[in-house]
């Protein structure tokens, strides 16, 4: 028996990963969420604002926002997410013995539930869950183009930094699935450049005319109106960042490098522990029936890739930044697979004694974290 299950792990493997989730669950909802807590009282009470959009929403059900809404918020998206890319693995690879493997290094990596559970009440996951949606709906209109558009918008209202972190993302799935899948002309060329346009205008707008209008002060009074329990002043102490200008944000990023460069070789050796995943990932793109759809997938690699670099330069969230960035590349993964292939990619070994013992590894790390490893 133990022979076997050393032999094949997978779904061992599985459930160890089931097992890890609800621990970081534990864990996470003993900690205060400073971050999390705060995006939920503010909203568009003085105006357009940056990072309003969850706490408008919010607004509009409940004039006091309690702390456990936050880990319900929260916790309603993971599932969701959960449904939603388990629907995704079913549609593009199906559940079988021989694409377990695949679906615990995605699933089961350290960067993405596990992650996002660790992040929870964080507005990372809506861009995943968002493009997760946009590889899941029929790709052959511009209606599927205006719904990436949509999606993009109510990105940068959640968040601005969505422009780097899953805008990107969104950009190369619909080029995948619907530029490359259904071809180009004039009409749906312009309509992609023109929603391009609106979306980084609207990132502009937030990052430089969506400060907060009034005093630090008086917003704090503000959102203490918006508690359900207002003695919690605690849970306030991030207001400055509704006040933060872009040049302070990238001061502070490069005062802290020397101290989160050293998180590096770590982010390294988890990229490296997912080796099957990228091998597979790269048979995949070979594996393309025409060379234009190889090299534009490699170029929109590429660009996810810098766009996260930049990200890096100008905000210290590196462990986030890291899981959000390879959970684009498995989405990516996903919109590959669809393309027209040339041949068939073997799946990844599921009795290769390396493989399992990689497997097991990245099953065994419960999260990445949010600034430094773990």
């Amino acid at each position: 028996m133990t022979a076997r299950i050393m032999q094949n792990p997978w779904r061992l493997l599985l459930a160890i990963n089931v097992a890890v989730i609800v621990g970081v669950f534990v864990h996470k909802i003993q900690l205060p969420p400073y971050v999390p807590y705060i995006h939920l009282l503010v909203d568009y009470h003085f105006g357009f604002v940056k990072r309003a959009l969850i706490g408008a929403v919010v607004a509009l059900f409940t004039d006091k926002v309690p702390v456990w809404l936050v880990f319900a918020l929260g916790g309603v998206t993971w599932l969701v997410t959960l449904a939603l890319y388990a629907r995704l693995f079913q549609k593009t690879f199906g559940f079988t013995a021989r694409t377990l493997p695949l679906f615990v290094f995605i699933a089961g990596s350290p960067f993405f539930l596990k992650n996002f559970m660790h992040t929870l009440g964080h507005f990372d996951i809506y861009g995943c869950a968002l493009a997760i949606i946009l590889l899941l709906v029929p790709a052959g209109s511009l209606l599927f183009v205006a719904l990436a558009a949509l999606f993009s918008i109510i990105l940068v209202l959640v968040h601005h930094i969505h422009l780097l972190m899953y805008v990107p993302t969104i950009i190369a799935i619909v080029v995948i699935r619907h530029y490359l899948t259904h071809g180009c002309d004039r009409t749906n060329v312009a309509f992609g450049i023109i929603a391009l346009l609106v979306v980084s205008a609207l990132f502009f707008a937030a990052q430089f005319v969506g400060t907060m209008p009034i005093p630090e002060a008086d917003f704090v009074a503000y959102l203490k109106t918006r508690m359900a329990d207002p003695s919690r002043t605690e849970l306030l102490q991030f207001a400055y960042i509704w006040y933060q200008p872009l040049a302070q944000e990238i001061s502070d990023t490069w005062g802290r490098l020397p101290h989160n460069i050293l998180g590096v070789p770590v982010f390294a050796l988890l990229i490296w522990l997912h080796t099957p995943l990228w091998r597979y990932f790269s048979n995949l793109i070979a594996a393309l029936a025409k060379d234009t759809h190889r090299r534009l997938v490699v170029a929109a690699l590429a660009g996810v890739s810098l766009a996260y670099l930049v990200m890096f330069a100008m905000v210290f969230d590196y462990s986030r930044w890291i899981s959000n960035w390879a959970v684009c590349m498995f989405l990516i993964l996903h919109a590959v697979k669809m393309l027209p292939a040339a041949r068939e990619t073997p799946p990844i070994p599921s009795e290769d004694q390396k493989t399992n013992i990689f497997g097991l590894i990245i099953t065994l790390i419960p999260r990445v974290g949010i600034v430094r490893p773990f």
